[in-house]
């Protein structure tokens, strides 16, 4: 059987035994909304629990609308235009009004990225600026979350009279589900916040992990933060697999997450009925699998259905290498994922970006990982706690006769985007 992954810009056509693949997840069919645009500003003016954004908007001295970095495919370029419109038209001018990018601690974003991410237009007439989470300078501290997590939050949004932030609803391997709250922590945090937020107190927690809120201590722990932080209004977005809008959400931070999280399960959830031999998966192609730090989701999305002892095959791309030169250190410096863990569970080590490295940990106390890219050299790739296949058909094969004549086998083309699960 054929199968297209998601690689790159391009994909990638990989042939499978059709015998031993017992299910290919997948979204749920679902129906993109037939004018986007309409959809969207019908919810900026009766949103879920808050007034009509015109209305919030009218008074205030200022505003920041917070934005995905170039990580998360959001259609900023449509998602914007109404929402600028609608500030404008209510008496916020433009030169007070700050498009502020959420990279956590990811890289800025500037030039040719802006203009994809939302378009020469908006770049040429409104101000757009980095948020940039290893800076503390640029932060103010309030205070610390129940969980006694140290708030530092980017100083630009925390002054502004309006707040609003903006995201994808998409599952997430610690926080449940990206959106809502995410936007603010993460994504305005500092890193003094980030390192104990993403630390193996939180991390190590079992319902800190795809899928779930109830319980889970990232997302009860960020969305306090959020709150005590201020956001005004909220407008997320869920996309189908061509990245068109199924469904707009907005209003209060908490509420219509939740709305957005409700519709999104129903469409990316999918299940093999019992776990398999081998899974074969992607990191969701262009812009989640340029690096190797984000690619380690699309194996955190394969963990649940993959046999202890199994084995996760994955194509990445890996345009842009291994990851921040911090993420790149922690494989030079530990020779061994257990040595890494024995390390971060003590006090005395943290090294920016560890967190990743954490997650690939879980995988590979559970399965063996083996990696196909065109982005890094083999010899690099074996150093990075995983196995390099020159494609994903050797690695097949090579899986399914070590696993013998019984084996199964499940794809995920789109990777962490589904929600993959037994049941």
């Amino acid at each position: 059987m054929r199968v297209r992954l998601e690689y790159g810009r391009t994909g990638l056509e990989v042939e499978l035994p059709a015998e031993r693949v017992v299910r290919t997840l997948s979204y749920k069919d679902a129906t993109p909304l037939a004018d986007p645009e309409a959809a969207l500003r019908a919810v900026l003016a009766q949103p879920n629990g808050t007034p009509p954004l015109a209305e919030l908007a009218r008074g205030r001295r200022d505003a920041c609308i917070v934005i995905s970095d170039i990580t998360r495919p959001v259609p900023n370029r449509l998602l914007l235009g109404p929402v600028l419109e609608t500030l404008e038209a209510a008496g916020i001018p433009r030169e007070r009004i700050l498009i502020l990018v959420a990279t956590g601690l990811h890289r800025p974003n500037e030039g040719d990225e802006l203009v994809e991410m939302v378009g020469q237009d908006i770049v040429d007439r409104y101000r757009i600026e980095n948020h940039h989470g290893p800076v503390l300078a640029e932060h103010t501290n309030l205070g610390d979350s129940p969980r006694g997590v140290p708030i530092w939050i980017d100083s630009r949004y925390v002054e502004a009279d309006l707040k609003i932030t903006t995201g994808l609803i998409e599952p997430h391997l610690m926080a449940g589900y990206s959106g809502g709250r995410k936007l603010i922590c993460p994504g305005l945090a500092a890193l003094e916040t980030v390192k104990v937020w993403h630390g193996p107190a939180f991390l190590e927690h079992p319902n800190a992990d795809c899928g779930i809120l109830d319980g889970n201590p990232c997302h009860e722990e960020n969305t306090w933060i959020g709150r005590h932080t201020g956001c005004d209004f909220i407008v997320n977005v869920v996309i189908d697999t061509q990245r068109r809008p199924l469904k707009w959400v907005a209003g209060d931070m908490e509420a219509a997450f939740l709305e957005g999280v409700d519709f999104v399960r129903q469409v990316v959830r999918d299940t093999v009925a019992e776990p398999v031999d081998v899974v074969v998966t992607s990191c969701a192609g262009y812009p989640l699998d340029t690096t190797f730090y984000q690619a380690v989701k699309g194996l955190t999305g394969a963990l649940p259905i993959v046999k202890q002892g199994g084995t996760i095959i994955m194509a990445a791309s890996l345009s842009e290498g291994i990851g921040s030169p911090e993420f790149q250190t922690l494989f030079q410096d530990n020779p061994s994922l257990d040595v890494f863990i024995e390390r971060i569970l003590g006090k005395d080590y943290f090294v920016m970006d560890q967190w990743q490295l954490e997650e690939l940990a879980k995988v590979r106390r559970k399965a063996r990982v083996k990696l196909v890219s065109d982005g890094l050299p083999r010899e690099t790739i074996d150093g990075l706690f995983v196995e390099s296949a020159a494609s994903v058909e050797e690695a097949v094969a090579a899986s399914l006769a070590e696993y013998g004549p019984a084996a199964t086998m499940a794809v995920i083309p789109k990777g962490p985007y589904v929600l993959a699960q037994v049941g």
